[in-house]
């Protein structure tokens, strides 16, 4: 599974428009592409800041899209001030617990990794030490992680039920996110705590 992501940050009043663009135009436009697997959307109610991701069964589907994305992207961009950063992922670790909910909310950890090479040896160490120890977090309800090979760029996203929730979890999920760091071997280049508005992305269950 492979998944693309476009990041705005921008005018934190446009948030619904750019919200309610993404949910009557961009995502209707989209799940029908052939391969697509669906969208989601978190947003930062005080920064600004916007993720749209979409899924693709195959990397092939992923790159044919790309022409299609680009309008809607742009129009996002528009309403909300901002230039949109593209990223393009391998979705190497999807789990759940729950289905999201209407309060979702989502820790998001961007990492760059200590080599490109052992990206393969990351994961699993993720999947055997990290992953367990996640969904025993208060209010978890699902977690992905994303690498882009090439670059040793790795993305992992921790859903909960609410922002109470993601509150409570706070301290030992920033202990993880340590251990995290370490066990990865390279370094957290950002963090951010946002909420999930649109969940419509359907990637299949790996562990």
């Amino acid at each position: 599974m492979y998944a693309r992501t476009a990041t705005l940050r921008g005018n934190p009043r446009a948030l619904d428009e750019a919200i309610r663009f993404v949910q009557d135009e961009w995502l209707p436009a989209t799940t029908g592409l052939d391969g697509c697997t669906g969208m989601s959307m978190l947003v930062g109610p005080s920064s600004g800041r916007c993720i749209v991701t979409t899924g693709w069964e195959t990397e092939a589907a992923l790159k044919a899209s790309e022409q299609a994305m680009r309008p809607n992207r742009a129009q996002v961009g528009k309403l909300l001030g901002a230039v949109p950063l593209v990223a393009q992922w391998e979705v190497v670790i999807m789990h759940r617990a729950r289905q999201a909910g209407g309060h979702a909310c989502c820790r998001v950890t961007w990492s760059a990794l200590r080599d490109p090479a052992a990206v393969d040896e990351d994961i699993a160490t993720f999947r055997m030490t990290l992953l367990p120890r996640i969904e025993e977090l208060p209010g978890f309800s699902s977690v992905s992680l994303m690498v882009d090979r090439l670059t040793g760029r790795a993305v992992a996203a921790v859903n909960y039920v609410d922002r109470d929730a993601m509150t409570a979890a706070g301290q030992r999920a920033d202990e993880l996110q340590g251990e995290y760091s370490r066990s990865m071997g390279g370094r957290i280049t950002d963090v951010a705590e946002l909420d999930l508005v649109i969940a419509r992305l359907r990637i299949p269950e790996t562990v």
